[in-house]
């Protein structure tokens, strides 16, 4: 069977970092999903999502990320049922992530906020975090000079020929 889950929003409260009665790391906050598309005369709507995020994983997205923060999250649903302080039963429904990641955006040193890099080709050699995997991160790639550049002199006049195979 599968239960896998991928989703990317913004982060909608800053995530706080609790910890267990044994010693274990958890935090969990909701993310908000847009969807794809709008009905004419409407707004935009979203789609709230719980996540929880349990030790190293936890401890990550409570360092690198904070409200209206862009996150990607992989993990799978689960659901569970507890009942409330008033005595009610309550359901709920969460993804608990086992992977997540920056997703473009790089936070701005100077101001505090978030910069968008929508249609860029920069990469800013962002971590993927999953609770099992080491942290690192790897270098950003740049694109050869010549791309860069955009000169018409870095590239070679191809002949015209008949005998083109297609």
């Amino acid at each position: 069977m599968l239960n896998r889950v991928i989703l990317m929003g913004r982060i909608t409260a800053d995530p706080e970092l609790k910890t267990t009665n044994t010693g274990v790391s958890v935090t969990s906050f909701s993310i908000a999903v847009d969807r794809n598309y709008v009905k004419q005369g409407e707004e935009r709507k979203a789609d709230f999502f719980n996540i929880v995020c349990w030790r190293s994983t936890a401890e990550f997205v409570c360092r690198y990320f904070g409200k209206g923060s862009l996150i990607a999250v992989e993990g799978q649903l689960q659901s569970r049922q507890f009942q409330a302080k008033d005595g009610s039963n309550r359901y709920v429904v969460e993804v608990v992530a086992d992977n997540v990641s920056f997703t473009g955006e790089r936070r701005d040193n100077n101001a505090g906020g978030y910069n968008q890099s929508y249609g860029s080709n920069q990469s800013y050699g962002a971590p993927s975090y999953g609770g099992n995997q080491a942290y690192h991160q790897e270098p950003a790639q740049q694109a050869p000079a010549s791309y860069q550049s955009g000169s018409n002199s870095d590239f070679q006049d191809m002949p015209l020929d008949d005998d083109l195979p297609f």
